[in-house]
């Protein structure tokens, strides 16, 4: 079939917005008419060339949301019709760490998605002409229509708008479940969250779910921090030098028993682990660093008993627990609308970069049809 698509052509040049062929789906397959998709920093990040496992052409994009068109052969889960999240982090529900609660990074397609193709070493996606196009993150939804593999799509509630659910695809579930499933915040805690965009505010909306008592939200931007206190945090800090000594005096000296990074930033990462508490403190790290760049930490923060610990998609095992999340919405647990600054088009997929650069809103969200 015959569909538009944003095609990241070279390092560093805007997206091209152009019509191509997608095959049908195979066995294991699914083919997804999308209705909405969220522009994400990860697009951005590997669109700008910095990405070390980057590759072009391709068509980008990952949070995406839309509904089942048809299904290949041995496609259990899903019926035509069945509304569905897309997961960069799919859920095969059989492989070691899929059957293991210590990990939610499932093995069974990991090396074809990382070369940009589904799992049979091949590609659905390619020009007019025949040329092969790639998938992205084993999803490439900046398009009309996708195939991907059924274990990498969430099924969600029908009463949840697609426009919203989509958010639940990368930034929303990654900051939710990084307090949620990866650092297990505990009732009557203190949390520190470290960057107020779409994963940090996530962290600070899932510390809040589960029960923390003091949640600190700490940014550059007095307007993202009003928009902290909104999904529940309890004080905001703008961000400095003197950050990690503003927590210290807040916390008797002694520091955050959680705090969550997500801003990408190594000095922020540094900031992240010295504020966690002497004894027991967790420093969860969510945000992705440039290529290169090493984190620097002094090691008596460790053997005073500070932890550190990364989290992939917030430890989401995404199939059995995105549609647990979207329902949390549902039952008016999570206030997703907030999110949601910027309604685009496909062809101003360009303009959501944009704005992502220009930090304005939270999340440019591409609508279809």
């Amino acid at each position: 079939m015959r569909m538009r698509a944003a095609v990241l052509e070279e390092f560093g040049q805007p997206l091209v917005v152009q019509e191509l062929e997608l095959a049908e789906p195979r066995a294991g397959e699914v083919l997804v008419r999308l209705e909405a998709c969220g522009v994400c920093h990860t697009d951005m990040y590997t669109a700008s060339g910095v990405d070390p496992s980057g590759y072009a052409p391709t068509v980008l994009g990952h949070e995406g949301a839309g509904v089942v068109e048809a299904i290949g052969e041995d496609v259990g889960d899903l019926r035509v019709g069945d509304h569905v999240v897309t997961l960069f982090s799919p859920q095969c529900r059989e492989c070691v760490h899929c059957l293991s609660p210590k990990t939610n990074i499932c093995l069974a397609i990991r090396e074809q998605q990382g070369k940009g193709y589904l799992p049979d070493g091949t590609a659905r996606l390619s020009r007019p002409g025949g040329e092969p196009i790639r998938h992205f993150m084993g999803t490439s939804t900046f398009a009309e229509y996708t195939v991907m593999p059924q274990i990498a799509l969430a099924k969600v509630s029908p009463e949840a708008p697609l426009d919203r659910a989509c958010l639940f695809a990368c930034g929303l579930s990654t900051g939710l479940g990084a307090a949620m499933f990866t650092a297990k915040v505990e009732a009557g805690s203190t949390c520190v969250v470290f960057g107020a965009g779409m994963v940090g505010l996530g962290a600070v909306a899932g510390a809040r779910l589960q029960g923390a008592d003091q949640i600190v939200c700490v940014d550059l931007s007095a307007e993202r921090l009003e928009m902290a206190r909104h999904q529940g945090a309890t004080d905001v800090m703008l961000g400095g030098e003197d950050t990690v000594g503003q927590i210290l005096e807040m916390t008797g000296g002694f520091g955050a028993d959680y705090t969550f990074e997500a801003t990408g930033l190594v000095g922020v990462m540094r900031q992240a682990v010295e504020a966690a508490r002497m004894g027991w403190g967790l420093a969860t790290m969510c945000g992705v660093a440039g290529k290169g760049e090493t984190l620097d930490i002094v090691p008596r923060l460790l053997i005073t008993g500070r932890r550190v610990c990364g989290s992939s998609f917030g430890g989401v095992k995404g199939r059995d627990q995105v549609p647990q999340l979207v329902q949390r919405y549902l039952d008016g647990d999570i206030d997703v609308d907030a999110f949601l600054s910027h309604r685009i088009t496909l062809d101003e997929v360009n303009t959501g970069f944009d704005l992502m650069h220009a930090q304005d809103g939270i999340r440019s969200v591409i609508g279809f049809g």
